[in-house]
């Protein structure tokens, strides 16, 4: 199980790279192998501003569909395009190739889990 040590988590187990006033935000490699294929994601809330654990998208794998939840409050800028065509991304390479959105940061990152803490939470 792959859980980079320069990442920040959630307990939702989305993974944050901050980057000045930028987050980059995907989901982590146990979310993905817990959901299994996945075949689609929606996410249409670029510009939008979405609260700390509101929902900014769905990601739908062969038997289920889930909701991502915003790690920090933010100003939605960018989605990764690459999704559309090939949302097995998230599969191969959920911390490359597979990130879901960027966003200007406007909250407090401070309840965002360390490596060890995530660790800790998937029993790792």
């Amino acid at each position: 199980m792959n859980i980079p040590n320069e990442l920040l988590y959630t307990k939702d187990h989305e993974w944050i790279k901050i980057d000045g006033t930028t987050a980059t935000i995907g989901i982590t490699d146990f979310a993905q192998s817990e959901l299994g294929d996945i075949v689609y994601i929606d996410i249409n809330t670029v510009g939008k501003e979405i609260e700390e654990h509101q929902v900014f998208g769905t990601v739908e794998a062969v038997k289920t569909v889930s909701d991502l939840f915003m790690p920090l409050t933010g100003k939605v800028l960018e989605v990764n395009s690459m999704l559309d065509g090939s949302p097995e991304k998230v599969n191969s390479d959920p911390y490359g190739d597979g990130w879901m959105v960027k966003v200007e940061i406007k909250g407090s990152a401070a309840g965002l889990l360390t490596v060890e803490q995530y660790k800790e939470l998937i029993g790792k």
